[in-house]
This record gives C-alpha cells, sequence and structure tokens, in this order.
C-alpha cells in the first residue's frame, strides 16, 4: 500500500519532464554533471505534485521547480553535493511552523515534501532517460519506478535511483539486478498506470516511487489568426500539447506558432484525420468567419471531444450554435473562457486557458479562499 498520499498526474508533468531530460541529454554530451530532484511524497499543503522535478548543474543553473521556491535554494544545494560525491539522497522537508521537525522551514504552510535527489549523467541512468524521451515523443502513459532505499529479495541493498521503466504492459528499461523484485514492482507499477496515479510505496523491502507519465490533453486551435498566438503560446506553457488548424496556410508559419507540435492545413469539411478527435482533446474555434465556425463547431458535435470553446459575442454563439444542437448546447462554451474581465489577445487567452483547466481538472470555477478543505485532491 501507498506511505502516503499519492498524486494524481498534471497536465504540465509531461512536458516539464521532457524539458529537464532533454537539458540533461544535452549535458552529458558535454561532459557536464547534473543531479535531478523529484517530489516522491507531499502531505498536507504543497505547491508541486508527486512527480515535479528540479535539475540542478553543475554550474548551479536550476531548471523546473519542486515547490513554490521555499525548497529550490537547499535542494540546489544537495544537488551539488550528489554531483561531488555520486550518491542519492532523500530529504524529507516540513514546511509547518515547527522548526524541530526534520529540515524545518518554518514557512507556516502546514505540509510536508519529500524530495529524492539523484546523479543525472552516469551511464546507467541516461540510458533509462533517453527511453523515457522516446516515450515522451509518443502518446501512450507509461510508469518509472524508481528506488529509493532498501534491500532485495536475497538481502543485498539495491542502488539508489535505479530505475525501471514500464509501456504497454511490459518493461522497456532498466533493472535492480533481482529478477524477483524487478517482477513485484513490475505488478505494483501496473496498478498504479491502471489508476493513473503517481505514490511511494514499499515493494517487499524496497522503498519505490513510482512515477506515472500520462500524455496531457491536446489543444487544437481552429483558425489561426493572429489572437491564437497568444493562446497557442499559454497554453502550451501550461502543458497542453497544441495543434493550430486554419485554411489560409501563409497563416500556419512555424514562426507564428512556435510551441505548436502540428500545424494543420484545412477547411471546414476537408478534416483528414492528421489528428484523432477523441476525449483527450479539446478545441477552441476561433476563425473570426461566422461560416467557418460553425462548420467546424458542427464538425466537433460529431466528435467525443471533452470541450468545445467558441470565441465570440454571446448573440453570435447563439446563431452558430442553436441550429446544430437546438437549446442543448451544454457542450459548447461559448463564450468561450472565464469570466475575469479579459481584454486583448493576451488577457483573453488567460481566461480560456484558465477554463481549459478547470475543465480538465474537473472542477468549478471560484476563489480558492471559498474552497473548503485541500486545493489539491489526491
Amino acid at each position: 500500500n501507498p506511505t502516503a498520499h499519492s498524486g494524481r498526474c498534471c497536465v504540465k508533468q509531461w512536458q516539464e519532464t521532457s524539458h529537464i531530460l532533454g537539458r540533461i541529454a544535452a549535458l552529458a554530451e558535454r561532459g557536464e554533471q547534473a543531479a535531478v530532484a523529484t517530489v516522491v511524497r507531499i502531505e498536507g499543503s504543497a505547491y508541486r505534485r508527486p512527480g515535479a522535478k528540479l535539475l540542478v548543474e553543475e554550474s548551479g543553473t536550476t531548471v523546473g521547480g519542486v515547490s513554490g521556491g521555499c525548497l529550490e535554494a537547499d535542494v540546489r544545494e544537495v544537488g551539488l553535493a550528489v554531483m561531488r560525491d555520486d550518491t542519492p539522497r532523500l530529504r524529507h522537508y516540513h514546511t509547518g511552523s515547527d522548526d524541530n521537525k526534520v529540515w524545518g522551514l518554518g514557512l507556516g504552510c502546514d505540509g510536508t515534501v519529500d524530495v529524492f535527489v539523484q546523479p543525472a549523467t552516469s551511464t546507467e541512468v541516461l540510458d533509462v532517460f533517453a527511453r523515457v524521451r522516446q516515450l515522451l515523443e509518443g502518446d501512450t502513459a507509461f510508469a518509472v519506478s524508481t528506488v529509493l532505499t532498501g534491500q532485495g529479495s536475497d538481502g543485498r541493498a539495491v542502488g539508489a535511483g535505479r530505475a525501471l521503466v514500464w509501456a504497454d504492459g511490459r518493461g522497456v528499461a532498466g533493472s535492480t539486478g533481482d529478477t524477483e523484485l524487478d517482477g513485484a514492482i513490475a505488478r505494483q507499477a501496473a496498478e498504479y498506470l491502471a489508476e493513473g496515479q503517481s505514490a511511494l510505496c514499499n515493494v517487499s523491502s524496497v522503498q519505490v516511487f513510482t512515477e506515472i507519465q500520462v500524455p496531457p490533453p491536446r489543444l487544437v486551435i481552429f483558425g489561426a489568426g493572429d489572437d491564437a498566438m497568444s493562446l497557442a503560446a499559454s497554453a502550451s506553457h501550461v502543458g497542453f500539447r497544441v495543434a493550430v488548424v486554419d485554411h489560409r496556410p501563409a497563416y500556419l508559419e512555424p514562426e507564428r506558432f512556435p510551441d505548436a507540435t502540428h500545424l494543420i492545413n484545412a477547411r471546414p469539411g476537408e478534416w483528414t484525420g492528421n489528428l484523432a478527435l477523441g476525449p483527450s482533446s479539446y478545441a477552441v474555434v476561433m476563425t473570426h468567419s461566422f461560416a467557418h465556425d460553425r462548420a467546424w463547431v458542427d464538425h466537433l458535435l460529431g466528435t467525443d471531444v471533452s470541450y468545445i470553446g467558441l470565441l465570440g459575442a454571446r448573440v453570435r454563439t447563439e446563431k452558430i450554435v442553436e441550429p446544430l444542437v437546438g437549446e442543448e448546447s451544454d457542450r459548447v462554451f461559448g463564450p468561450v473562457g472565464l469570466d475575469i474581465g479579459a481584454d486583448g489577445p493576451e488577457q483573453v487567452a488567460v481566461s480560456i486557458v484558465a477554463e481549459l483547466l478547470a475543465v480538465s481538472a474537473d472542477r468549478e470555477p471560484r476563489h480558492l479562499r471559498e474552497r473548503e478543505g485541500a486545493i489539491h485532491v489526491f
């Protein structure tokens, strides 16, 4: 059983992990050292969830984060020490007001965070990270199980930091060197993968953190006008994979949408299936053409996308939507976005992305001060 709260995967983790592992590969190619810190357990209040990472380079530069800035300075020093002696470390931080707790910081947040810091540029680790990077380029959920402490079935200590990767129901990288233990870890990883949960648990006599990587939702933007550029950038920044569709090739220049994974030249009615539009897809229609908007909304209503956003005034939205679905138009979020008084494309993008995050987390948007209980539910 998990030893503490497990963390449901978030939109940002896939992209953040890919960026950090790419940076590690570049550092290793130059012969530079690095350490990577990973949140493996939280209790109470915590800014980041299990799986969040901070890369510490030998120059002292850091990438990513394991908190809102409270822990990074100490984790950076731990990372530099890990590089010096090539020995992983597990740190337990308490962010409450009691400084007598282990690594107490007296921040008044009333939470605990366990962070595992390990060398990131050794050959064995790099081989596993390379396989993880390949999986992050795909569209399939997978698990990475990392040994933190403990002994294998033969009674010998298992090297901390040894990682095993599971995808498609099989092991694809890494081993503890203990076949029996590998099998036990694999069975536990399969359970967490089915649940979509990351968790810290004990497997036999070994403490293992199993990190579940789930592909984030894909946002497909129909319309490549100037305001779509702000939306694509904002959505990508928070972790969505972004595709942009337009019938005008000149609008689909990579310079306009540097963060988009797909730029698709298509008119309404000409969708060629470049991307699957399913439950993990979100769509925003913003072509600024009444006819094109209606055609794209009509097409999307025939799919099982989780969200259909429509830019424009309420009266315009009703004229587009009601002939297609009548008054039962709950599937269409139009006018798109949250009511935050947005003005201009950048603020409108924030409004839309906030609504996307709320829908993906199945949350009713409101002020956090009005929420009872924990902000993050595990």
